[in-house]
Formats: C-alpha cells, structure tokens, sequence
C-alpha cells in the first residue's frame, strides 16, 4: 500500500538535511507510523478473537473486510473533505475518528461489534493516510525525495510495527492492541494540534465525481483492474495465513514483522534499483509473477508452517517492490490530477479487494490450502492483463521520476488542497 515516487532522486540530499526536519514533520510521521500500524495489527489476534468469541474464520477476517471496504470509498470523499477544510483540520478529524473507534473495538463483546468498529476506524484512516504525504512534503526540508522517503520509511516501519505490536499487546489480552492504539493516537493528536501550523485555507475545490472520470482513461484503469486483482492474494495472505499457521500471537506477530521489514526494505531499497534494470512495467509484472508463484508455493504445502512462514516473509519483497512501482505508474499514467488518479486508483483496489479476506476464510474452511490457490490465481491473473494491455502504459517506462515538481509529489496522495 505505498504511495511513494522512486526515491533515486533523493540520493544527493545532504546528510543534515535527512535528519534535521520540523518537529511538525517528525509529528505526522509519527502519527503515520501509528496509522499503518493499523493494517497488520490485528494478524496476531484474529485466532484469540475466535476462540474467545466463538467466531469462525471467516467472520473473524471481516475485520480486514469492513475496514479495507470503508477506506476504499472513504478515498472518493477525502479530497471533497480536505479541498474545504484544510490538511489539519483533515488530519486532525481522521485521528479522532481512530481514537474513538480503536477503543470501542477493544471493548466490544462480539465479532460483529469489532468488526463495524473497524469500519469506522477505515474512515478515520482514510482522511489522515489520504492528507499526511502532502502534509510532510509541504513542510519538509531537504527536498522532494527526501520528504517522499521519509513518509515511506514512515509507511514501512508501521506494517513492520503493527503485527510486533498486535502480537506483544495480544499476548495480555486481544483487547490490548486495540486500546494500545487509541493511546498512541490521542498522543498524536496533541502532537499535531501543538506542532503543525494551520493550513492555509484551500483555493481549489476537489469534485466527488473526478475519481469516476478519470478511470475513463485507459491506463488507469488497467493499474486499477491489476491492484484489485492482486489485493485479492495480498489481502489473503495478510488475514488468513493466521489461521494455517495456528501458533501463538507472539510467533504469528514476529513472523510478519519479518514480513513488514521485508516490505519496507524492498519498497525504499530494491524498488528503485529494479526499475532502473528493468523498466517499470516490466518489474510490476515480474514481482507480482513471483507472488503468484509464492501463493502457489504456500498452497502445495498449506499444512507445513515452515513453508508458510518463509512464504509470508519473502512475499514482503515482492509485494514492497510493486507496491512502490504501480504507484508511481498510477501518478502518470493519466492526464489528471495526481490526486484524483490515486483517489480513483485506491478506491477500485481497497473496494474491490475488501472481499478478499471474508472468501478467503470461507473457503478456507473447506480446504486449507484453497485460499492461497484462488490468490495466487487471482494475481497471476492480474499479471496477464497487465501484459497484455501495456501499450496502454508505454509512456510510463519514458517518465524520469526526478521529473515530478512539488505540486506534483504534494497531490500523490488523495486529499490534498
């Protein structure tokens, strides 16, 4: 889930300026951390939720669905949102909007009371990750990149950190993630209120309907239509791989944290050396062929966890690498705001792939290693369509990402004035 430009332009940046940033932007980054800890926090838990509160898996990997389902529409909205009241302001409700939800999730008595929660804690996530990348890079030194790297590096130890978190808090109690995460927002909350300046007041108004317009355009859909097809292994392998697996919620929570670094290491590191060897169509392709293949691998030994544990953690690499790449095709693979593409981008891929994780424990309560099948399928067919259609992004490999202006890299994430 990255929303970062090639950070090879970055490479010149002096070391002070790395390092030496406005408390304002140590203040979104932190809280950014926090927000994509979000994403795998719940994996160490989802067993002890439904043993506790006797739910299946299936019910139990709603908490993924309802969450995956609002964040993906709440993207159409969150630029309306921000374009009329400003980035702190959105910033600032959508970490209330978690408070509020995280904690009543940590103190409710059924899989269905989580699991509505969890949606609104979508919303609230959707207004900040759609507002914190343009915050930062307006209020970075250093440079474009630099600001761009440092969200990413935001953006990657969060994945990292939610399953260590979810499986250290879950081994006290399930609940203990849930509130853990309300505390660790509210302090954010304060720092921003404190430590961000007041935006100025927004002079262009985001339209509700652009995001449907600009799918209109050929290549945006088509990384659109390949995103929701491989969220569908992705979405299996972070909510049901729990379940095979069958271990303890500190086992489960440092196996994706190994998965977490894996991401974040190949989306800063590996991602921009790839693309310069490969092209970046061409890399998209070859990382997803491997996931697909990795899914496959998991599925033939579905009742070996060591297979299943080097399988998640390696899927990190893969996943890191396209992650960084599709976004960035998705920010000029059509002639619309930066902005706009992503809203429409993230929209068709969460709300399309929110169903992914309810199947995949439907299914896997029928076969164990039938989950992993239908995501690997649904991957390597995403991989056929964008190969076949490419021509529709053969001016995506010309684009130098040290191109992008800072009105540019400010509108990559949906929401921005």
């Amino acid at each position: 889930m990255s929303t970062t430009l090639s950070p090879r332009a970055a490479t010149d940046v002096p070391a002070t300026a790395r390092t030496k940033q406005p408390k304002s932007v140590w203040a979104v980054a932190f809280a950014s951390v926090i927000a994509f800890m979000g994403i795998g926090l719940v994996d160490p838990i989802l067993k002890p939720i439904g043993e506790q509160l006797h739910a299946s898996p299936s019910q139990v990997t709603l908490l993924f669905t309802s969450y995956m389902l609002v964040t993906g529409v709440a993207m159409l909205i969150t630029g309306v949102i921000s374009s009329r009241f400003g980035a702190k302001k959105t910033l600032l409700a959508g970490l209330a909007i978690i408070v509020v939800f995280a904690a009543l999730a940590g103190g409710s008595g059924t899989v269905g009371q989580i699991v509505g929660f969890r949606a609104g804690w979508g919303l609230g996530n959707a207004l900040f990750i759609a507002t914190a990348l343009a915050t930062i890079v307006g209020a970075a030194t250093g440079g474009v990149a630099r600001a761009i790297i440092l969200y990413e590096a935001a953006l990657g130890i969060g994945i990292a950190a939610g399953p260590l978190v979810g499986g250290f808090l879950g081994g006290f109690s399930w609940r203990a993630p849930f509130f853990g995460v309300s505390v660790l927002m509210a302090i954010a909350f304060v720092a921003i209120v404190v430590l961000l300046p007041q935006s100025p007041k927004p002079t262009h108004r985001t339209s509700i309907v652009a995001p449907f317009k600009a799918l209109r355009f050929p290549g945006l859909l088509l990384v659109s239509v390949t995103a929701l097809l491989y969220n569908y292994g992705f979405f299996t392998l972070l909510a049901y791989t729990p379940f095979p697996l069958d271990m303890g919620t500190y086992a489960i929570g440092f196996i994706f944290f190994g998965w977490g670094l894996a991401l974040a290491l190949a989306s800063v590191v590996f991602a921009p050396r790839l693309q310069r060897a490969f092209g970046t169509v061409r890399m998209i392709a070859l990382a997803l062929a491997l996931f697909a293949a990795d899914l496959a691998v998991m599925a033939l030994w579905a009742d070996h966890k060591p297979v299943l544990i080097v399988g998640t953690v390696l899927a990190g690499l893969f996943l890191g690498v396209n992650n960084t790449l599709i976004t960035e095709a998705v920010m000029i693979s059509a002639p619309v705001e930066r902005s706009t593409a992503s809203a429409a981008y993230s929209f068709v891929r969460f709300a399309g792939g929110a169903a992914a994780p309810y199947l995949a424990g439907k299914l896997g309560e029928h076969h164990m290693a039938l989950p992993f099948w239908v995501g690997a399928a649904c991957t390597a067919l995403g991989v056929l369509i964008l190969l076949t259609f490419r021509h529709t992004l053969s001016h995506v490999d010309d684009h130098d990402p040290a191109e992008h202006s800072v009105t540019e890299a400010e509108a990559i994430t949906v929401g921005d004035d």
